[in-house]
């Protein structure tokens, strides 16, 4: 059994067997997970991307968006100019998708970033196998987007009902605590159940159980 941050079916990830866990942030405490939680109507930005060309999905969001469409914010890296008035975190605090495409693995950090700022991510990623799967139905609080539909982006995101926004962008509060490994220290015992290395676990015990049953 392999428990990896970087899932791809591709690449040696057994389904059967293996873990699929994210990207976390260490330490904090529940106060911490309100930051940034800007209400829906509060977003006034449709979709925000800013990162390093790695891999080749982000070369292709860079060809079809960048400078394209005022609605989609995306940058190569978020320009000196542009980052005095708006940093990138409060980007993220301000539109409604974050854009979380492949680098040169399937997993970023991005994922998790959006999820604490409030920001329904989007994940363009072919082959990944999202992290606790098994306990999580993503399609609730997040939009995955298949590679070669990037030139399609922006319908798929207006697409979506307001009424279906405003649940997801709601729930990426109740599934914060899932992503971040709480500090028993500033918080209750009963406080950090249920967050990363708690699903880390369970997730571990599920798939172990699965494979000892199949296994007959």
């Amino acid at each position: 059994m392999k428990v990896v941050c970087n899932a791809d079916i591709t690449v040696d990830f057994d389904l059967h067997k293996d873990v699929s866990i994210p990207r976390m942030l260490i330490g904090g405490n529940q106060s911490y997970l309100d930051v940034g939680n800007l209400d829906p109507e509060e977003r006034d930005i449709l979709a925000f991307y800013a990162g390093q060309m790695h891999g080749k999905v982000r070369p292709e969001l860079i060809k079809h968006w960048k400078d394209k469409d005022p609605d989609m914010k995306v940058y190569e890296v978020l320009p000196p100019s542009i980052a005095l008035n708006m940093s990138y975190v409060a980007h993220m605090r301000r539109n409604k998708f974050c854009l979380c495409p492949k680098g040169f693995e399937v997993n970023n950090p991005r994922i998790v970033e959006s999820i604490m700022n409030g920001c329904v991510h989007v994940i363009i990623a072919d082959h990944f196998v999202l992290p606790f799967s098994d306990v999580l139905n993503w399609s609730k609080f997040s939009i995955t987007v298949l590679e070669k539909d990037i030139p399609d982006l922006k319908e798929t995101l207006t697409s979506v009902p307001d009424d279906v926004y405003v649940s997801m962008q709601r729930r990426l509060k109740s599934v914060r605590r899932h992503f971040v490994w709480l500090d028993e220290s500033e918080d209750s015992e009963d406080d950090t159940h249920f967050d990363a290395f708690h699903m880390i676990l369970y997730s571990i015990w599920r798939q172990r159980l699965h494979s000892q049953t199949t296994s007959y």
